[in-house]
């Protein structure tokens, strides 16, 4: 050790005396591609070898776009300068780039410098895809900046200081397919601002402070988002040719009722979440009676409640808004919906009135968590014969029991609580079923007979009792139980055999033993938490090949008795 510090300064000088090493370039470089993102660069690189064409120079400090070096990078096609400090663009140097397709110029101060900065980016007659979010733009200075680049595919204005959209503000760029305006302040859409985009399909509004849409005609639009606006009307104009509109998002927003659709279009996804909408029924209030009338809507005289048109509509939803009631009627038109969120709402019933014989919703997932429901009848889910799936949590359903004695045609509700209960048994198409927070104390012999359940969960239903026979009838089918917090004791948790269950969460309770129908299940996960237990030993060797995690932490285990662990 002393003799290499005592040689440690012969062998610096002996470094030090050498050629300097040249200096490693910040850039990780191959033959068309070089990434110098974050890097610390205050200025554009000078190491860039010829032929490149992809260049990532995002997140440095550069604060101008100019480089006497151009000249060896002049194939360049894609440029990311995102998350730097530009503000000036040479001409002259976007001059030399020619075949540039692709400019990220994002969350930089491209609001300064903007008549000089346009006028170089005017050079640039083949850009197809632009992005300049976050640059403090204000609508006029967007609109410069845009103007002469006709051949347009994508843009991107998010996150700008635009107020409002100029009628023709897009008319030099009539090839846009995709435009991100989301994150702004746009209070207003002059007529004509998007006339010139024939081929648009993707418009993104979010984020905006727009109060009404009237005499929507996009007719070409593919995917709309119009969340997170002060809408309060969304009225679309009625044409000869059909809407192409798959998807279209008003949620956060001040909807009263359902917007009014085309008659003929293609939408698939309605988000219409986080709004004000009372009610879906004909007859119910109209907007008119209680806000003030925008003057547009003087030249729309047309049927309330276009739910006729949305044959199509995969996926719609509902959720936080005001429903009281849930309305068959409206939802019988949507022959392919699929997916329905109703969820925190304050449905308190179903609509009295039973659907037609032989007409049924083909729903497959139904959300109602966070309503006020205290009983759903047995034709409720005879008019959903597809549904696999139904989260009824925070509500306040009574699960019914069934007699098997003697009723071999499908039993009966037990008769204390006939009418105040819900009946899942007999339901061999349902899969997954949540009653959690449902203020359930005790579980009736067979609940979820001949109903093939493969996960359920009944947590939250503080001092809930579950008989051995409650869950009899899913020993072949339940994969996923949860009873996490109920504040069990061990005389309130009663299993069958339940031969294929994988995952169990017993967390939150006062158990200070397993329920010995446990041990002839494969389990995988099991989740003991917070309860009394001091040993495992019992139950340890049924698990010992199956068992991949284990939560136990908040027991009082006894440290001289965890052999099970081996």
């Amino acid at each position: 050790g002393c003799l290499l510090l005592w040689l440690l300064p012969f062998v610096l000088r002996a470094q030090s005396s050498g050629e300097p090493k040249p200096r490693p370039t910040p850039c990780q470089q191959s033959p068309a591609k070089a990434s110098c993102k974050g890097a610390g660069l205050r200025r554009f690189p000078k190491e860039l070898g010829p032929g490149v064409k992809y260049l990532e120079l995002s997140n440095n400090f550069i604060q101008n776009l100019s480089s006497s070096y151009m000249l060896e990078i002049g194939q360049l096609e894609y440029l990311d300068m995102s998350f730097n400090q530009l503000e000036a663009l040479s001409a002259t140097t976007l001059a030399q780039l020619p075949w540039l397709r692709a400019l990220l110029l994002g969350s930089n101060h491209l609001d300064r410098n903007y008549v000089a900065n346009g006028q170089a980016l005017h050079l640039l007659r083949n850009i197809e895809v632009l992005d300049l979010s976050a640059n403090n733009l204000e609508s006029h200075v967007a609109g410069w900046y845009i103007s002469s680049l006709t051949r347009l595919r994508a843009l991107d204005l998010s996150g700008n200081r635009m107020t409002r959209l100029p009628a023709g503000i897009f008319w030099s760029a009539p090839r846009l397919h995709r435009l991100d305006l989301s994150n702004n302040y746009i209070m207003e859409i002059e007529e004509g601002a998007f006339e010139a985009l024939q081929g648009l399909e993707v418009l993104n509004l979010a984020l905006n402070s727009l109060h009404c849409i009237s005499g929507f005609s996009l007719t070409q639009l593919r995917v709309l988002n119009l969340s997170h606006n002060a809408l309060e009307h969304f009225i679309s104009e009625e044409g000869a040719e059909p809407y192409l509109l798959q998807a279209l998002d008003l949620s956060h927003n001040r909807l009263l009722y359902f917007p009014e659709l085309p008659s003929t279009q293609y939408l698939t996804h309605l988000n219409l979440s986080n709004n004000l909408i009372a009610s879906l029924l004909p007859g119910s209030l109209h907007p008119r009676e209680f806000v003030l009338p925008y003057e547009e809507m003087a030249s729309f005289n047309r049927t309330w409640h276009t739910a006729a048109g949305l044959t199509r509509v995969a996926d719609l939803d509902l959720s936080n808004n005001r429903l009281q009631l849930f309305p068959f009627t409206f939802f019988h038109s949507l022959g392919s919906l699929h997916s329905l969120s109703l969820a925190m709402n304050c449905l308190q019933d179903v609509a009295r009135e039973p659907l037609a014989s032989g007409t049924a919703l083909s729903v497959r997932s139904l959300d109602l968590h966070d309503n006020a429901i205290r009983v759903l009848p047995r034709w409720f889910f005879q008019s959903l014969p597809q549904l696999e799936a139904i989260n009824l949590g925070s509500n306040s359903l009574q699960p019914c029991g069934r007699d098997r004695g003697g009723n071999v045609g499908g039993g009966f509700h037990v008769p204390a609580l006939a009418g105040t209960c819900t009946a899942f048994y007999n339901m061999p198409r349902l899969k997954h079923l949540s009653l959690y927070k449902n203020n359930i104390t005790r579980l009736l012999p067979y609940a979820f007979d001949q109903t093939s359940l493969l996960s359920l969960d009944l947590s939250g239903n503080e001092d809930l009792f579950v008989p051995k026979e409650a869950l009899v009838g899913l020993e072949l089918s339940l994969q996923k139980l949860s009873l996490r917090g109920n504040q069990m004791g061990d005389s309130k948790a009663e299993l069958p055999c339940l031969g294929t269950l994988q995952v169990l969460d017993l967390s939150g309770n006062n158990l200070s033993l397993l329920p010995t129908g446990l041990s002839c299940s494969p389990l995988e996960s099991l989740d003991v938490r917070n309860n009394s237990l001091t040993t495992l030993e019992k139950l340890a060797s049924c698990w010992s090949r199956s068992l991949k995690d284990v939560s136990i932490a908040g027991n009082p285990f006894g440290c001289c008795s965890l052999a099970w662990l081996d």
